[in-house]
């Protein structure tokens, strides 16, 4: 069995290379920060000297280890507060609606703007925190989050209930790049794997409970107040925040430059070709839950003719398979085989699947009622649970002295990808499921490709076997 990993601070992995032909055997010269890692379980690993002096802040990275469980649950609470703001707030928008007295296309923007605001976030708060370190920019990102979502509760307006939104979404990207940053910080090698498992097991929670959540706000009160319990889940997460969680980036791991050097850091990782093919790898496999996400109400409700009550049963068996792949991901797969192979393989299953739906959707096997494509949807969401976290797992295992610029780039790609993605769907009209499972089918090939063409993962597991 290979060796399990470690933390940052008790192991270092040799160098490697992800640019150029051949250049993968090659030693490192980071660009920047841009340093490449090790990416596989098997890989040989040395372990730090021991005896070394602690840097100024060991003390808050080996309290933030000792109080693990808190910082699981800190971290799965930042990293599930943006599907909350998205997704509690779904019930209210006809109630919106009739409240501003605007269009439902207008109001539809404020969805669209604290998605975009999700996406163009991470690429500041992540240069942001790798030079300033994790707690400041998390904490400051947090208080803006709480003022702006106060201020939507009050907004007397849609344009200003729509600018706000982006702002809440800017600062809620805070949570999401800084929480895999820490993750990169704390941990390497498979238990990183292990680790961002259990963010999806509590983070995967949060799409499902967040529309029941809403649903019953507005029974007790009107749309303002999901906005009134979001500031409320703000301010505890701030202060927990500021309380429990330590700072895990030490001194001599940060950046010193400006605006220049974060660009450069990033071009730096985007040159790195590996890194590069797990990103977009990952926002791909990302734009197949989207379309997902986008089709699946009209797809069940409208063309199969279900209840909502049973969209709603459906949506959260998918949830719940994923989750349970995504832990038996972590606790069994993890360490025992290698990341790359487990990688390859939830790929697979989510093109198969999606060809599937698309075999179903076109008729080759008849009519068809919802059962058997309820099955497909649920085995194509399961195996999502192999592959978003080890893509994350693979991407930052190669950036020692970036997690912040490089969190912020597999973010910021995911939820781009996803957002071009989702619009399609619905491209043929209502009377057809044919545009999601062709949207589903081509991002999940085109993954294949970019894990195949730009990660080579046979590559480096020839050179670990050969002892290179």
């Amino acid at each position: 069995m290979p060796d399990s990993g470690g933390s940052r601070a008790q192991r270092e992995h040799i160098p490697t290379s992800g640019t150029g032909p051949g250049a993968d055997s090659a030693p490192l010269t980071p660009h920047g920060d841009a340093g490449a890692l090790s990416v596989d379980p098997g890989a040989p690993q040395v372990t730090a000297p021991a005896g070394l002096p602690a840097a100024p802040e060991a003390g808050g990275l080996k309290a933030a280890r000792r109080t693990g469980f808190l910082v699981t649950m800190v971290l799965g609470g930042l990293t599930a507060l943006p599907p909350l703001s998205m997704d509690m707030y779904l019930p209210a928008l006809p109630a919106v609606t009739d409240s501003l007295s605007a269009p439902a296309a207008t109001i539809q923007l404020t969805l669209t703007a604290c998605l975009a605001g999700m996406a163009l976030g991470q690429l500041v708060v992540g240069p942001m925190s790798d030079r300033w370190g994790r707690r400041r920019p998390l904490l400051l990102g947090m208080v803006v989050y709480v003022i702006a979502t106060a201020i939507c509760a009050l907004a007397p307006s849609a344009e200003l209930l729509i600018g706000f939104r982006l702002l809440q979404g800017l600062a809620g990207a805070a949570g999401i790049v800084i929480a895999r940053a820490v993750v990169r910080d704390l941990y390497d090698g498979v238990e990183m794997a292990r680790f961002f498992s259990t963010l999806m097991l509590i983070s995967g929670v949060a799409p499902i409970i967040a529309p029941l959540i809403g649903g019953q706000v507005m029974r007790f009160t009107d749309w303002r107040g999901i906005f009134v319990v979001l500031t409320g889940i703000g301010i505890v997460l701030t202060l927990v925040v500021w309380k429990w969680l330590h700072e895990t980036l030490e001194p001599g791991d940060r950046h010193t430059g400006g605006v220049g050097e974060a660009l450069r850091t990033m071009r730096g990782l985007l040159a790195d070709r590996v890194f590069t093919g797990y990103m977009v790898t990952g926002g791909l496999a990302f734009a197949v839950l989207f379309a997902y996400i986008s089709a699946s109400p009209f797809v069940v409700q409208e063309i199969y003719g279900a209840s909502p009550q049973t969209f709603s049963l459906l949506f959260g068996l998918n949830s719940i398979g994923l989750i349970a792949v995504g832990q038996i991901n972590g606790k069994l797969l993890v360490g025992r085989i290698s990341l790359d192979k487990v990688l390859g393989f939830g790929l697979a299953v989510i093109v198969l699947a999606a060809v599937a739906l698309l075999l179903m959707t076109t008729g080759v096997f008849g009519e068809v009622g919802l059962v058997p494509v309820a099955a497909g949807l649920f085995v194509l969401m399961s195996a999502m649970g192999v592959a978003m976290p080890n893509t994350n797992a693979q991407a930052l295992m190669r950036t020692k002295h970036a997690a912040g610029s490089a969190s912020a780039l597999l973010g910021t790609s995911s939820f781009l990808i996803g957002a071009i993605a989702s619009p399609l769907v619905g491209i043929a009209g209502e009377d057809t499921a044919v545009p999601m499972a062709v949207v589903q089918v081509v991002c999940a090939v085109a993954a294949v490709g970019c894990f195949l063409g730009l990660c080579r993962p046979w590559q480096r597991a020839g050179r670990e076997a050969g002892g290179l």
